[in-house]
């Protein structure tokens, strides 16, 4: 891809770590789960996809990452990075990422003309941690910057996606990634309305999917959500080890899960 059309991306390196980050979730994170009402309505729009999210933690990048990989494998990811953490994290170039200088006018110069190439072909999705900064989860109002309501106006036949992204512990060691999407909007839809508009509509709609994903999650019911990836259930070390011999002394197949089906809950 010339310099031209948009960031250098590398096919292979990308399918490579997808593959990685799949492995890396499932060893240190219990789950990836992705809320049955929020699947991607989006897959098939014939245009570009923006696909804005909040920004509560450090994972945000490799469940992103999962995301894109597992529900948009046709499609040619790409995301703004700040320009300081990309020097240290060149690999991410060669996956699509673009630098933005994230503490003056010129990045948001930078990040609009990046977009506007990037956007210029169907296939491609831009993925934008649209507070740009980390930002707890319950955190109101989410503060989006004002760079992403500008999309629109460049790309009026992208479709615009709200996505939540939370954290929690549930029962067992490791955490558990939740990511739920919400409605899509035409660009052409939010190029109807006033920058302030725009901005509010976008705001009110990621606000009120992070709500309703937040209540899923406080409802500790796996059920009702899908598992896009699962990782080591129990304790580990002597803990497990004693658990699984006395599984063996007493006849029981192991099971490492903390609680099992049938289990009432705490």
């Amino acid at each position: 891809m010339s310099r031209e059309d948009g960031p250098a991306r590398s096919p292979a390196l990308w399918r490579f770590m997808v593959g990685y980050f799949d492995r890396y979730v499932r060893r240190h994170l219990n789950a990836l789960r992705l809320a049955r009402w929020g699947v991607p309505a989006c897959a098939d729009h014939p245009g570009p996809v923006v696909v804005y999210c909040n920004h509560p933690a450090w994972w945000d990048a490799a469940v992103v990452i999962l995301l894109a990989g597992r529900l948009f494998p046709r499609r040619e990811s790409y995301a703004p990075f700040d320009a300081r953490m990309l020097e240290k994290y060149a690999v991410f170039a060669r996956m699509g990422a673009f630098a933005v200088d994230l503490d003056s006018a010129r990045g948001a110069a930078q990040f609009l003309k990046a977009t506007r190439r990037i956007l210029g072909a169907p296939n491609r999705m831009i993925w934008i941690t649209a507070q740009g900064r980390f930002q707890d989860v319950r955190a109101r109002p989410l503060g989006l910057r004002a760079g992403v309501g500008r999309l629109p106006e460049i790309a009026p036949d992208a479709l615009f996606v709200p996505l939540a992204l939370e954290y929690a512990f549930w029962e067992e060691r490791g955490g558990e990634a939740f990511a739920a999407f919400g409605a899509p909007i035409p660009g052409a839809e939010l190029l109807a309305l006033s920058r302030a508009e725009r901005l509010a509509r976008m705001e009110a709609d990621l606000t009120a999917t992070l709500d309703r994903l937040s209540a899923d999650v406080v409802a500790r019911e796996a059920g009702r959500f899908t598992p896009l990836a699962s990782g080591a259930k129990g304790i580990g070390g002597i803990y497990d080890l004693w658990r699984r011999l006395g599984a063996v002394v007493t006849g029981r197949r192991f099971e490492p899960a903390h609680r099992q089906k049938g289990d009432p809950v705490p």
